[in-house]
């Protein structure tokens, strides 16, 4: 029998191809402005200045800040706390809680003059040198003079050699506190372990065993 001849199947309709999209278009970013160096702000107005206000005021070779009250103020000159500011404002007559540059000359004058003379106005108890071993006055130091005479005293009592002048040149501790723990100088820190000690006693062996072959 003659063969059957399949029919050959349809070809199916060509699929379309994926429409190519366009690369995507980079967005670019919206160019920030620069911003622009900011002027220096202007200091704020106070209230309560006079038209002659200070805002720095000279005293005992110190610039103090004439916008802060009188008893803080002059808490910037060394060798002067809180308490020791409040006594020289009352005893020179100008309120504690005026500002600084607010005074006029004649009243800064006044305050330095008090300052000054601060150890024959006040109780020895008050001053910072009662009884000092030359003069043997009460008086109070202040400014570039307190470390004049702290280098002054440290000084006699390494010449007199003295237990505070010995440990001064040491470098240790001079009012009994503690130096186990603390104050600790040198190469040296902490506690050798058992291990380490052991090691250098070996090796100190070997060494001596090496020179006595020699």
């Amino acid at each position: 029998m003659p063969e059957e001849k399949v029919p050959p199947a349809p070809e199916a309709p060509p699929s379309p191809g994926k429409a190519e999209r366009p690369e995507k278009e980079k967005r670019k970013k919206p160019e920030e402005p620069k911003e622009e160096p900011k002027a220096p702000r202007a200091p704020k107005k106070l209230e309560g200045v006079k038209e002659d206000f200070r805002y720095i005021v000279r005293m005992a070779n110190t610039e103090l800040d004439g916008t802060r009250s009188v008893a803080y103020a002059l808490t910037a000159i060394g060798g002067v706390g809180i308490r020791v500011a409040e006594a020289v404002a009352h005893l020179s007559g100008v309120s504690r809680t005026e500002r600084l540059g607010n005074l006029s000359d004649a009243d800064t004058d006044r305050i330095a003059l008090t300052l000054g003379k601060l150890g024959e106005v006040s109780p020895h108890w008050m001053v910072n040198r009662p009884r000092d071993w030359a003069t043997g006055a009460d008086f109070h130091v202040f400014g570039a003079e307190v470390e004049i005479h702290r280098r002054d005293d440290i000084n006699r009592m390494k010449m007199i050699r003295s237990y505070r002048g010995v440990r001064h040149e040491q470098g240790q501790k001079v009012r009994g506190q503690r130096t186990r723990s603390n104050g600790r100088t040198g190469l040296t820190v902490g506690v050798m372990k058992k291990q380490a000690i052991q090691a250098a006693k070996a090796k100190e062996a070997e060494e001596g065993a090496k020179e006595k072959k020699e």
